[in-house]
């Protein structure tokens, strides 16, 4: 076996390692969630961030947090976002940031007239700060990142190294999740997001880091794949993650990731030469297969319930009458709420407030765009726009970057169903803003 597929394998099997000791020996989780602030601060202090190590630190910290948020690991629940915006500052000590990131320092201007309204706005027994931070913690997090990222130059290298910092811990999950639910057949007998074959975590947050790690080794297998051996492991890596994903019962996180897949398909196929394209179709057709083949497992594994899930069907066949799980009444009560306040909005985190005075419904948002909305108003309208324009603007100026419009579409997606409760929707659009290069040396900024 060549040296580079025995260090990958070590990688690989230090983090299934993790993920046993962390159902076998629960404490273990805790020792591996200290270590690896520490580990990587240490790490960047000592590189000085020359080849930009705080991507591969904030990655790894990205692709760890539902694991370590299932496992009680995380030092505070928040602290991977924290964790994110943390190195990026160092980073940006280090290497500094770009100057043409005006977008984002106009995104963050607009966040702050809601914060002041907030301020005299929640209830009197709310806790201020822990409402501003859990609304924005995500939103801040974006936009430091992506100063940070904003058009700096990175080999195809590099972003393969970052995404698999960021794929490994997602190994950690699956293994754990493995452990959590040996016999599928006694925990699931309904077609609801399914809590149990999600370590005991929320199948959301669980599916979307599922779907982001399904993508980043489908990538690797089409694209990072030196030897036959890490073919082989890439595409089981792959198809292992797709089907504990697609037990948790939540789509929106794997069907993110079927996006993604195809977004990266389209793209290599329409920038590849008459060779290429020929390579390509034979590459679409196993991936195809593979799917199918995955999909079918999954569905006898599953006695066809995750037919039915998909279908939007209940055990016994009925379609039911909410495709969302009730989460559109949230956000026709945000849309209502906008209208009702469309300059400032509401302010932060007193969306919540008031759709339970006004409907009952004791539920934090779980969509950004209309929260956003709500709380933001037109403020958060620019913001917006901001966000989507701006990613696409650098696509026109470079259509090489292969990665761009699937991080974006991560990002859209998982904003959708999810909001930002996870470090990853924030941290994978700044990646969408690098200016990934095929063979020019790395600079630095200009």
């Amino acid at each position: 076996m060549k040296k580079e597929d025995l260090s990958y394998l070590y990688l690989i099997l230090f983090h299934t390692i993790i993920g046993a000791l962390g159902y076998l020996l629960p404490f273990s989780s805790k020792i591996y969630g200290y270590s690896i602030f520490i580990f990587w601060t240490i790490y960047i202090i000592k590189k000085q961030n020359r080849n930009n190590e705080v991507l591969l630190a904030a990655a790894y910290i990205v692709g760890s947090e539902v694991f370590l948020r299932m496992t009680g690991g995380n030092p505070l629940y928040e602290i991977s976002k924290y964790g994110v915006i943390f190195f990026m500052l160092i980073g940006m000590y280090y290497s500094g940031f770009s100057r043409g990131a005006l977008p984002y320092w106009i995104f963050i201007l607009l966040l702050v007239p809601s914060v002041i309204i907030s301020t005299s706005s929640l209830n009197f027994d709310t806790d201020i700060r822990k409402a501003i931070a859990f609304n924005l913690s995500g939103p801040v997090c974006l936009a430091l990142a992506s100063l940070y990222t904003f058009k700096r130059k990175i080999l195809l290298a590099d972003m393969n190294r970052i995404l698999l910092s960021m794929g490994l811990p997602i190994v950690t999950c699956v293994v754990y999740l493995k452990f959590y639910t040996p016999n599928l057949q006694e925990v699931i007998t309904g077609t609801e997001s399914n809590f149990t074959t999600s370590g005991g975590f929320g199948p959301n947050q669980v599916a979307t880091v599922l779907g982001l790690g399904m993508f980043i080794f489908f990538s690797r297998f089409m694209l990072e794949s030196k030897t036959k051996f890490q073919i082989a492991v890439n595409l089981i890596l792959a198809l292992n993650i797709t089907y504990r994903g697609m037990l948790t019962f939540s789509r929106g996180g794997m069907i993110t990731g079927f996006v993604m897949i195809i977004l990266l398909l389209t793209f290599l196929y329409f920038k590849s030469n008459q060779g290429g394209k020929l390579k390509m179709n034979f590459i679409i057709v196993f991936v195809a297969f593979a799917m199918v083949g995955t999909w079918t497992y999954t569905s006898l594994q599953t006695g066809g319930l995750i037919d039915k899930r998909y279908s939007n069907q209940d055990a016994a066949g009925r379609v039911k009458k909410s495709q969302f799980t009730g989460r559109e009444q949230i956000a026709e009560n945000e849309i209502n709420m906008f209208l009702k306040n469309p300059v400032f909005g509401v302010g932060v985190g007193k969306g919540a407030e008031t759709r339970e005075a006004e409907t009952g419904i004791k539920a934090a948002s779980h969509n950004e765009i209309t929260r956003l909305l709500a709380e933001h108003g037109m403020m958060g309208v620019m913001g917006l726009l901001i966000l989507i324009i701006t990613p696409l603007l650098l696509y026109i100026e470079n259509q090489f970057n292969l990665f761009l419009m699937c991080f974006v579409a991560f990002w859209f997606l998982t904003i959708n169903h999810a909001a930002m409760r996870i470090a990853a929707p924030a941290f994978v659009y700044s990646l969408s803003l690098l200016n990934v290069q095929f063979s020019f040396r790395k600079s630095k900024e200009d």
